[in-house]
């Protein structure tokens, strides 16, 4: 069970890194982290937002670790485990924030030593900045939260995690299997993004910001992109991103069809589903708040 006396280690600190540290440190818990730039170790010491930081993976640090969140890119996240997992005491716990679970889970477990245990989760929230400077635990509240424990967890470090995604602040945590959730990331917030860009890539009008109103806006408000980030999730979920994106293609061209066939009644039926599951959608949203 996760108390104030759990030691927690944070592995990247940028803005979910950071953003953990922050909603950690203010619940009371011992916060240090170990993150590439000496910079962003400055700026969170600065902040109060960790009690320690380094930039050198100290072995003395690691070992204190009971709960390790790793907030990396996920071929970092298997590199870093390949390199120092073997530091971890025996009982300590591993989760991550990272948005494909699939092709990491079960790699990241087999390289663990006995004993020490890796238990994934994604935090359903960001920005569209990035950098420990742009840290705030409020994007935790009102977010999702998703668990994906696989048959090597223990029901304690399930539990375990499920506390973390409270404690954090978030409204609603749920679980599912690795394979269900990047199916499901796949639709809600891959292929938006995949939409996002299509949008700004599609046509190149001068002096965009004086004409666009607010549905635009909102539409590419996540088209300002990490590339490398998302470039790499994309690619390693894109085999459930391909078949999201052949199935939105498919119902943009039957809304394409209608419009070119005239017909009223086929497109008012496609608005009025959309209108009720975007209400039940609704609904659900606050019923949760």
């Amino acid at each position: 069970m996760l108390d104030k006396n759990t030691n927690i280690l944070i592995i990247g600190m940028g803005l979910l890194g950071g953003s953990y540290a922050k909603a950690l440190t203010k619940k009371g818990f011992d916060v240090k982290c170990i993150t590439r730039s000496q910079s962003s170790v400055d700026f969170a010491l600065s902040e109060g937002m960790i009690s320690y930081g380094t930039t050198a993976p100290e072995p003395e640090l690691i070992g204190w670790a009971d709960l390790a969140v790793f907030a990396l890119y996920p071929h970092v996240f298997v590199e870093w485990v390949e390199s120092y997992g073997k530091y971890f005491k025996k009982g300590a716990v591993l989760t991550d924030v990272t948005g494909v679970k699939s092709c990491i889970v079960d790699k990241i477990q087999s390289l663990l030593p006995e004993g020490v245990e890796f238990i994934a989760a994604h935090p359903m929230a960001g920005r569209e900045v990035y950098g420990v400077q742009n840290s705030d635990d409020r994007i935790f509240n009102g977010a999702n939260y998703i668990v994906t424990p696989t048959d090597k967890n223990t029901e304690e470090a399930v539990r375990l995690c499920k506390d973390l995604g409270h404690t954090l602040g978030f409204a609603h945590v749920a679980e599912l299997t690795p394979e269900d959730h990047d199916m499901m990331i796949a639709y809600l917030s891959q292929l938006t993004h995949c939409i996002a860009i299509s949008l700004m890539t599609s046509s190149d009008v001068p002096k965009l910001k004086e004409y666009t109103g607010d549905s635009f806006r909102d539409l590419t408000r996540i088209a300002r992109i990490n590339e490398d980030m998302w470039t790499e999730l994309f690619l390693l979920n894109k085999k459930p991103l391909i078949s999201m994106i052949d199935q939105f293609s498919g119902e943009l061209y039957r809304l394409r069809t209608y419009i070119a066939d005239d017909n009223t009644e086929k497109l008012k039926e496609m608005m009025r589903m959309s209108t009720e599951r975007r209400a039940a959608f609704d609904k659900t949203k606050m019923t949760e708040d």
